[in-house]
């Protein structure tokens, strides 16, 4: 089944109506999860949206969780044991699970009303992958639910964005390994966004510099800069700035211009510049987290090869009880 024909199932099957959708998993999967919950909080107008890393979500479960809920749990091998117990634990409160995942024989798929088997790697198309799944996922759930009105420029930029990243990614690739090369003995980044985008500043943080190259690393919002963190900007150390198109430019902006005035290793990454402006006015702020997840790899692979620190390597991850 395609993402319309899963949308319109549950939707027959909800008399009631759909009146919640939770998004469940843990780390990468997590993370692109975030810019649908942005969406949904930023377009719904009765349709509640709910963002949970899969542990909690088993040991603090909503109330509202039930049978007019759609919760959707992502994992890309499938097995993560906290991912599985949450859409287990959603099955057994009625709710309608969705599970997404890169394996055909996972155990996310046996509390799974309805599942994805996605695409990944770099031959992929971007729309076929877990986040614009997602994305799609949760603008039919809304067009369904109370109607929206750019639903068909949403669906134009789902056909869009990957060209836009084809080409973004030739664009980057010479700074990428510009900036590997310059900031190659750092051991600590800051990464700033605003928007759909804080999602990826955090994966950015967490998964490619804390998990994947054991580097020191934290997300900032670009709105909550000037509430306490830019107190430790100075001409040491590095920030990385995703700069958004859409409603939050203006936050990214401002960022930007006190890092010119006040901070030294700066790395600045536009989609304004990259080309997302062919996406409609009114949804493109949704797409630039595709974009950048995509364009933040090119970087984090030209750290991973100037550092001789393969992206695969880890210590604890599959290899201690935990």
């Amino acid at each position: 089944m395609n993402v319309n024909q899963v949308v319109q199932s549950i939707r027959e099957k909800v008399a009631e109506g759909i009146s919640e959708v939770y998004f469940v998993a843990c780390g990468g999967s997590l993370v692109d999860m975030y810019p649908s919950k942005y969406f949904l909080d930023s377009e719904a107008k009765k349709l509640v949206a709910g963002l949970y890393t899969a542990n909690e979500f088993v040991h603090a479960l909503p109330k509202r969780l039930g049978a007019q809920s759609v919760v959707i749990v992502c994992s890309h091998g499938g097995n993560t044991p906290e991912s599985v117990a949450a859409a287990q634990a959603a099955k057994e409160h009625g709710a309608h699970t969705i599970g997404l995942t890169h394996n055909k024989e996972a155990a996310l798929l046996n509390y799974s009303d309805y599942s994805f088997l996605y695409e990944w790697g770099d031959d992929s198309n971007v729309k076929n992958n877990p986040m614009a799944i997602i994305l799609d996922l949760a603008a039919q759930l809304l067009h369904v639910v109370e109607g929206y009105a750019h639903a068909e420029a949403f669906q134009k930029g789902l056909e869009t964005i990957n060209g836009i990243i084809n080409q973004g990614k030739k664009q980057v690739a010479p700074r990428a390994r510009v900036f590997a090369d310059k900031y190659r003995n750092e051991e600590l980044y800051y990464i700033l966004t605003s928007g759909a985008s804080y999602g990826h500043a955090y994966g950015f943080a967490i998964c490619s510099l804390m998990e994947m190259q054991w580097l020191h690393a934290a997300a900032i919002h670009s709105g909550e800069y000037f509430h306490g963190p830019f107190e430790v900007t100075d001409k040491e150390t590095p920030f990385i700035l995703m700069m958004n198109e859409g409603r939050t430019r203006e936050l990214d902006e401002r960022a930007r211009t006190f890092l010119n005035q006040y901070a030294e290793k700066v790395e600045v990454i536009d989609a304004k510049e990259l080309g997302i402006g062919t996406i409609a006015d009114e949804v493109v702020e949704f797409f630039n987290p595709v974009l950048f997840y995509s364009i933040i790899c090119v970087y984090r692979e030209a750290l991973a090869e100037v550092r001789n620190h393969p992206l695969e390597t880890r210590r604890y991850m599959g290899k201690v009880a935990y």
